[in-house]
């Protein structure tokens, strides 16, 4: 079959030329419109309760992700030159298009008493007039004296003050949200440069924007990175330029093609697909230079280059398809999980390694029967003095020390089992970035100040319309929930919900100040009060009446209590705690709701802070799917290609190994299990078995021809693969190592991590599979495979 293909390919190259032509065309059409992701990692299932219980708060009260904050830490923000810069820093943000809201100190209001009218109306604190260092100093301490403000933004133990910018919502999931951060950052440095002091920005709309545009750094530098590395290898390899360049050709398509598919299944650019590219260089160079050494063999041997190029694809075809199909396997069973992250990832990697077998089956043999017959130096590789003596050393080995063998690899493995049981499990939402990063050190600056700025919601639900008007419902038990419970958590900054209005109106009504009068009413139902004050409100609105204050007021309201008038929002942040952390605080706080409310309450927790625990959680489950899944596919596709059980067994050893020594060694090492390091496992799994089956194909056509003597096509097995197995592996690891320069730690990881494994992986089973095949030399070999011998059957 494989004869006929290759007959084909070179009969009706230009056709099939031109088809590829079309196509590439095509997805690179589709290719130049995909667009990056300005989310976060969509790793939670959208039918999971955590993340319909989200859906369900953004429903009533919004994105909880629209809060960029800017910090900053000194002793002399009240000096009048600083505070006046600070307040002109304010204007100049909440000038900006799409900014909605300004939370400040300069803005900060305070709440008066209009008798004349019968209302409350808000006076800003500081007026725009403060000229005078005394006028500042006066205004100041009226605001020291609302305890509103405490913890919210400012903290007097540590002299770090917060300003809160809110942006529109709409712009964050898309591209203008870089243009919108970017304007905010500039306004930002131009305080800092006018006062000297030194500022802090972070927020989920900062980190998401941040995080997005080096991860579209990164991808262009990893896709440039490992062209290059692919270049010098293959100058290195073949001393061909033509070899070289029709290499580049198929995986300069292979990416087009990969770019285009997530663009034609309605993905973005994630952290993970934004890997795919530089993947596809990667894992086809292997492919060219496993045809190309067939070819460059065959012609060494019959001088013929047609007949060369039918022997290129009729072996290698064959066992090139089925190194594409495990490698796809390794990428494509996350396509099994229930992350969507996962789900995109496994799906266009799985299809760009296959596109690249299509792309070199039709392309290499196409080109390469246009081009000159090789020269004597782009054959002078196949005779490299280094390599023979390293398959050598390999060979007596094999033969002369299988034992040690044997227990070298039972202690590796000892010591690997015990390093397996240090592994843990925990992520963060910024853990892949370096302690260095700014945006990891100004999250620590408002974590260790204000406790964090990772949204976590409460919902109160009273289980009916205008439940909050019952003179049932039981404030004192919110507020002694808030108070109580949620403020004295070390992990979760200051909690607001109307309890937190209630308590202020009340405080400028009885007009007190400090700690004391910051309280409830001891009478009366506030929320039957706040109530008609919203009903006034809509009827002002309706009538066209608002005026700016009311708008703020009936804005800032709707904020903590749904339209229907049946949920209570309670809003803080928090830290980064990781994922470890985090389901202890959550179950906590449940647990105090649960006593603090009775049966006519429901109390849920929600916000991006438990989406990220939730996702990180299928992630982490989905690597255990995934190797289940690829060793079933992989052990599938051995059976069918060998069709003897006893091999197979073989050839799966070699593979186990190397990932129970990589498991190991992220437990020595303290690397945890998370969502950027589970990667590591089903991708490194899929490439090594590509090795076993370029070594086990060759044993068995050796064996065809004489199978008398197995030992003897051991030998002569090693001897033949082993130069292109150790190139190929070498191509492999280097390309990988292109990650290490990553900014992302689970990037970084996937780079070493997967190198490590390929070089394990080419140890065993370059040593180790030889021993297992010997030992089972003295039993009589039925097994058959469906692939020519030297005669040409199959």
């Amino acid at each position: 079959m494989w004869k006929n293909l290759a007959k084909f390919v070179l009969r009706f190259k230009w056709l099939l030329l031109a088809l590829l032509l079309v196509t590439t065309v095509f997805m690179g059409y589709q290719a130049s419109k995909v667009k990056l992701s300005y989310e976060f990692s969509k790793a939670i299932p959208s039918d999971n309760v955590h993340y319909t219980d989200y859906l369900s708060f953004k429903e009533k009260f919004g994105d909880d992700g629209n809060l960029l904050v800017v910090g900053i830490q000194t002793d002399s923000l009240f000096q009048i030159n600083n505070f006046l810069a600070y307040k002109k820093m304010m204007d100049s943000l909440r000038a900006l298009p799409n900014v909605e809201d300004i939370l400040s100190i300069p803005g900060a209001i305070t709440l008066y008493k209009n008798d004349f009218e019968g209302k409350m109306e808000a006076v800003r604190i500081f007026s725009d007039s403060i000229a005078t260092q005394e006028e500042l100093n006066t205004s100041k301490e009226v605001f020291f004296n609302l305890p509103f403000y405490k913890n919210l933004l400012y903290n007097r133990a540590t002299n770090a003050y917060l300003m809160g910018v809110r942006l529109n919502k709409e712009i964050l999931n898309s591209p203008l949200r870089t243009e919108v951060v970017g304007k905010i950052v500039k306004v930002v440095d131009k305080f800092s440069k006018a006062t000297g002091l030194q500022t802090h920005l972070s927020g989920l709309p900062l980190i998401r924007t941040l995080v997005a545009e080096k991860v579209k750094k990164e991808m262009k530098l990893f896709l440039f990175g490992s062209l290059l590395f692919s270049v010098l290898i293959l100058l290195l390899f073949f001393r061909s330029l033509s070899n070289m360049l029709l290499s580049l050709a198929v995986v300069a398509i292979g990416v087009i093609w990969s770019v285009g598919a997530i663009q034609l299944f309605g993905y973005q650019i994630t952290l993970l697909t934004a890997l795919i590219p530089s993947l596809v260089v990667v894992i086809g160079i292997p492919n060219c230079i496993y045809f190309l050494n067939k070819y460059h063999t065959s012609y060494l041997s019959n001088g013929d280059k047609q007949q060369s190029l039918i022997e290129m694809v009729s072996k290698m075809g064959v066992v090139t398809l089925f190194c594409n199909i495990t490698a796809a396997i390794g990428f494509a069973v996350f396509a099994f999980t229930k992350s969507d992250i996962l789900r995109e990832f496994g799906l266009v990697a799985g299809l760009g390694i296959m596109f690249i077998f299509v792309i070199s089956f039709i392309l290499l043999p196409a080109i390469m029967s246009l081009l000159p017959v090789p020269k004597p130096r782009e054959l002078k590789y196949l005779q490299s003095n280094w390599i023979n003596n390293l398959l050598q050393k390999i060979e007596y080995l094999v033969f002369e020390k299988p034992k040690m063998i044997l227990a070298i690899t039972g202690i590796t493995l000892l010591i690997a089992i015990v390093g397996i049981f240090r592994l843990q499990s925990v992520a963060h939402i910024l853990d892949d970035l370096p302690k260095t990063d700014v945006i990891y050190k100004d999250l620590k600056f408002f974590e260790q100040n204000f406790k964090g700025v990772m949204p976590l919601e409460v919902i109160i639900d009273t289980k009916k319309p205008k439940g909050i008007l019952q003179t049932s419902i039981d404030i004192k038990a919110i507020a002694r929930f808030e108070d109580s419970v949620l403020a004295m958590l070390p992990d979760i900054g200051k909690p607001l919900s109307v309890i937190d209005g209630i308590k202020f109106t009340y405080q400028a009504i009885s007009q007190g100040t400090g700690d004391s009068t910051y309280t409830l009413p001891a009478f009366g139902n506030p929320m039957a009060d706040l109530h008609k004050s919203l009903r006034k409100l809509q009827l002002k609105k309706e009538a066209g009446t608002m005026d700016k204050n009311d708008t703020a007021m009936l804005k800032l309201v709707g904020s903590f209590i749904d339209s229907s008038e049946q949920y209570l929002r309670i809003s803080m942040s928090m830290g980064d705690v990781g994922t470890k952390r985090l389901p202890i605080i959550l179950d906590s706080i449940q647990k105090q709701a649960d006593r603090i409310f009775d049966s006519s309450y429901k109390v849920t927790l929600t916000g991006s802070s438990i989406t990220f625990l939730e996702g990180s959680k299928y992630i982490v489950n989905g690597l255990k799917e995934s190797i289940f899944w690829a060793f079933l596919l992989i052990s599938i596709c051995m059976i069918y290609l060998f069709r003897d059980l006893r091999i197979v067994l073989c050839s799966l050893l070699p593979n186990i190994v190397p990932l129970v020594i990589t498991a190991g060694i992220m437990g020595w090492v303290g690397i945890p299990i998370k969502p950027s390091t589970v990667l590591v496992f089903s991708v490194a799994l899929g490439i090594a078995v590509d090795i076993t089956i370029r070594f086990l194909v060759n044993y068995k056509q050796v064996l065809a021809a004489d199978a008398t003597n197995k030992e003897a096509a051991i030998r002569t097995t090693i001897k033949q693969t082993g130069l292109s197995i150790i190139y190929t592996s070498l191509v492999l690891m280097a390309g990988f190592i292109i990650f290490c320069a990553s900014s992302f730690g689970g990037t970084f990881a996937l780079g070493w991590l997967t190198s490590l494994t390929l070089l394990t992986g080419t140890a065993t089973n370059l040593v180790l599979l030889p021993v297992l095949l010997n030992y089972l030399g003295n039993r009589k070999d039925k097994g058959k495979i469906k692939i020519e011998d030297p005669a040409g059957r199959e």
